[in-house]
């Protein structure tokens, strides 16, 4: 008779169609609060909770553990469960499951499974609350405060700028925790990324590339004293014979912009710089190589690359990270017109290699060659580029990870170690003189800019056209073509554009300040 009581007030204090009973009325729903708490998987007939969610049983004399015991079976890595009235501050508890409690770094997985496992269900938990229309959600920190608010901001984040109905608006902060500053820093980091997830959302007719220019400088605003922009005209591109990022551009009636941030957060203000340099394609046609019709809409992220780093750059402002950081992006569309780049013109780069343009479709490796050729003026310690360069690296890994080639080991080993601790993982591609061959190869230039054998090889064969225009010992080209967007592999990004690797570089950038 007592478990059939039991079994009774379970159902009413668990999800039912009467979630509501608890708000009055309309104004009392406006500000309403819940909590999400975590609890481990155990060993068969253990209930492993947080710190946070043991004190919180405990102050309902062990409410919590007996609900959760009686509700169903127990919770998996993921899933959440929630309850209603059981404590007066909070009408609707998520409970979430972690997972095993300490699993640590998987050599398999290239990731931390813990931290992973905390964003993925505390988003989960804050989701659940987000539609029962709940605004004010506090979280509990599960042992990584920074994880926790991660999974909660980037969790939260959904582009409905332009709908007139919009997610409840959701703000998160900690419960039952000292780990301020990791919460703190969690929640700048899952800015940053969601920065880059609104600009590459956002419409081609929204963000232009004068648009893009003026969003980061706005978004740089409040670190003036150690940020210096500079929007470069048609003109200044022009002068500095860049003739490659020209001939993409001036297929359409948008001017472009070469955008140039510094930011100066290291002591020694001579100390070498991270150079950062992002594709910049606001919007991607494919020129006269016209691209299929189906899908195209989606090429208004192919300024994902340029949106990464201007949203790491930001971001590091934020942090205030010891690092001198430039970033560059040369922005324009690329567009078929009467005045658009040809099949088989050839057009000179900055350095004054020759390149036969076979496909004006393979257009974001001429706009990154001009810059990587500019940005070599600014002796940096290291050079990373980032671009969603080709269709090729998609097929190759998938969404999995970002395709990484690169000439130094030292960099390489600084940027895996970095996406092991975001989950934002990299995984490493060749640069062989084997496709080096395939561009050098060409009937009327110095570089053809698609490979000999076009459908082959074709992400190694971009990244060897780029290496053309490097000699830093220490370059990094990552083609983020894969995880430019989310349908559900990541958990905790909803469907859309990703905005990775923002959060990888900004460890990665924190790990270079670290050890400067």
């Amino acid at each position: 008779m007592k478990m059939l009581l039991l079994r009774r007030a379970v159902l009413t204090a668990t999800r039912t169609n009467h979630c509501r009973s608890f708000s009055a009325s309309q104004s009392h729903r406006k500000d309403r609060k819940g909590l999400v708490l975590g609890v481990f998987e155990g060993e068969e007939g253990s209930l492993p909770l947080t710190e946070a969610a043991a004190g919180f049983d405990q102050s309902l004399s062990g409410k919590l553990s007996e609900l959760l015991n009686i509700s169903g079976p127990p919770l998996k890595k993921g899933k959440s469960r929630i309850f209603y009235g059981i404590h007066k501050d909070f009408p609707c508890v998520a409970v979430v499951g972690l997972g095993k409690n300490n699993v640590g770094v998987c050599g398999a997985e290239n990731w931390d499974t813990s931290r992973e496992n905390i964003r993925q269900a505390i988003s989960a938990g804050c989701r659940l609350l987000q539609d029962l229309e709940v605004n004010h959600v506090e979280v509990d920190g599960c042992g990584d405060a920074q994880s926790a608010a991660e999974g909660a901001v980037l969790g939260l984040f959904q582009y409905d700028q332009l709908k007139s109905k919009k997610k409840t608006k959701v703000t998160p902060q900690l419960h039952g925790s000292a780990d301020m500053d990791g919460w703190q820093k969690g929640v700048v980091y899952a800015e940053g990324q969601n920065l880059a997830r609104l600009l590459m959302e956002a419409p081609a007719n929204h963000i232009t590339p004068t648009a893009f220019a003026n969003t980061i400088e706005e978004k740089l605003a409040p670190h003036a004293e150690r940020v210096t922009i500079q929007k470069r005209s048609q003109a200044w591109i022009e002068e500095q014979q860049m003739g490659a990022f020209l001939s993409v551009s001036k297929g359409s009636e948008e001017p472009p912009v070469f955008l140039e941030l510094h930011y100066k957060g290291a002591p020694d203000s001579a100390q070498a710089p991270l150079l950062l340099v992002g594709k910049g394609i606001t919007f991607d046609s494919g020129g006269i190589s016209l691209k299929p019709s189906s899908s195209m809409d989606a090429m208004r992220a192919d300024m994902g690359g340029a949106a990464t780093v201007c949203a790491s750059i930001v971001t590091a402002a934020s942090l205030k990270l010891p690092v001198n950081i430039i970033g560059l992006a040369p922005l324009c569309e690329n567009m078929p017109s009467g005045k658009a780049t040809k099949p088989g013109d050839v057009v000179t780069a900055k350095n004054g290699k020759t390149i036969q343009v076979d496909n004006t479709d393979a257009e974001g490796r001429l706009i990154l060659a001009d810059a990587l050729c500019y940005g070599h003026i600014f002796n940096p310690k290291a050079i990373v580029n980032v671009a969603t360069l080709t269709g090729a690296m998609d097929v190759a890994l998938g969404s999995a990870a970002t395709g990484v080639f690169t000439n130094s080991d030292w960099l390489w080993t600084q940027l895996h170690k970095a996406s092991v601790v975001t989950g934002d993982r990299v995984w490493r591609m060749p640069l062989f003189q084997h496709y080096t061959r395939q561009v050098t190869d060409s009937q009327l230039a110095d570089l053809n800019n698609i490979g000999k054998y076009s459908r082959s090889g074709g992400a190694c064969t971009a990244a060897a056209f780029l290496r053309e225009f490097v000699t830093s010992p220490h370059w990094a080209h990552l083609d983020i073509a894969g995880v430019m967007s989310n349908k559900d592999e990541v958990p905790y990004l909803r469907k859309g554009m990703s905005g990775r690797p923002t959060r990888t570089l900004v460890e990665f950038a924190a790990g270079l300040a670290h050890h400067a």
